[in-house]
């Protein structure tokens, strides 16, 4: 008698959530509900795809009815199987529209200057402002950014003081919107509060003053919609120095927290850096403090900001 070759039915299996938070429980059923559906949006079968991904069937059904903790690297075969991205089958934002999609494929596989181009245009087309390269580059509303210790404190206030400018510390303008220290507001509510106390404060500056020193947090350019808002509306430079300059710097300021109870700050403090450095360098200036004097990054920061504010003033006339 031959043995029959229809696929066998396989049932969903009954749903359970105990012993499971109920947010990693929906995570799961909708991370099973995108596998699904790219699926059917390909009219690939359930065995197709698990024959194709080098899973099991009974696998691939739990996965798809969000039961069990799949691995990381089942996940990356699904993926290659169904020919979309990992990002894109976690559920990433990026992915969740034709839109967005479609936006991803025209950036994919761009260097760096295609992609700073792209952003400008976008940036342009939807706020109806000047991207950077454009305006912002001669905006004189100055945003100083770089690592705690850079000097944007101290020399932006020498700067503001010389131009007759206004110094906005953002530090302090997020205190006073929430009310409490930026460390309480990181104990308190988190992360995302601060990145929305930080926008508030930001969007508020730029509202206000159409001339300004600003000085940024460090952590801002770690937060792209922050950043994206200071690059376009704010002429940007960053001050540089050497992890060692950064860490001696605060410390001569009395401020000893960062070597307290951490026999590897200096090392933590190179990889905060070189994590950021990629983000530092999208500003539209560079100026390095290392290895000179106060006076010495004074004056050569007075002449750059002189420069971006002559700027701004011929193409105001013009």
């Amino acid at each position: 008698m031959a043995k029959s070759t229809a696929a066998k039915k396989i049932t969903p299996p009954a749903t359970s959530t105990s012993g499971r938070d109920s947010g990693q429980s929906r995570f799961l059923l909708a991370l099973g509900e995108r596998v699904r559906g790219l699926r059917s949006r390909q009219g690939v079968s359930r065995r197709a795809l698990a024959q194709s991904a080098g899973i099991s069937e009974r696998h691939l059904a739990n996965l798809e009815y969000g039961e069990g903790n799949v691995s990381i690297l089942v996940l990356l075969q699904v993926a290659q199987a169904l020919e979309c991205s990992l990002a894109e089958l976690i559920g990433d934002m990026t992915t969740v529209s034709p839109e967005w999609l479609m936006i991803r494929s025209l950036l994919e596989h761009r260097d760096e200057q295609a992609l700073r181009k792209a952003r400008i245009a976008i940036s342009r087309a939807l706020d109806n402002v000047a991207g950077p390269g454009e305006a912002a580059l001669s905006s004189s509303r100055i945003a100083l950014i770089g690592l705690r210790g850079a000097g944007k404190s101290t020399l932006g206030r020498m700067l503001a003081e010389s131009l007759g400018f206004p110094f906005v510390e953002l530090s302090r303008e997020i205190e006073q919107f929430a009310g409490c220290s930026i460390a309480e507001i990181q104990d308190l509510y988190g992360a995302n509060a601060y990145r929305r106390y930080e926008r508030r404060a930001l969007e508020e500056s730029i509202q206000i003053y159409p001339e300004a020193i600003i000085g940024t947090p460090g952590g801002l350019v770690s937060d792209p919609v922050n950043f994206n808002l200071l690059l376009s509306h704010c002429s940007t430079i960053w001050l540089r120095a050497s992890p060692k300059e950064h860490m001696q710097r605060v410390l001569e300021q009395g401020d000893f927290r960062p070597m307290a109870g951490n026999r590897e700050a200096m090392e933590d403090l190179k990889n905060i850096l070189e994590s950021r450095e990629a983000f530092y360098a999208k500003a539209q200036y560079q100026l390095n403090t290392g290895s000179h004097t106060l006076e010495e990054s004074f004056e050569a920061l007075l002449q750059l900001a002189r420069r971006i504010v002559q700027t701004g003033q011929n193409r105001i006339m013009h």
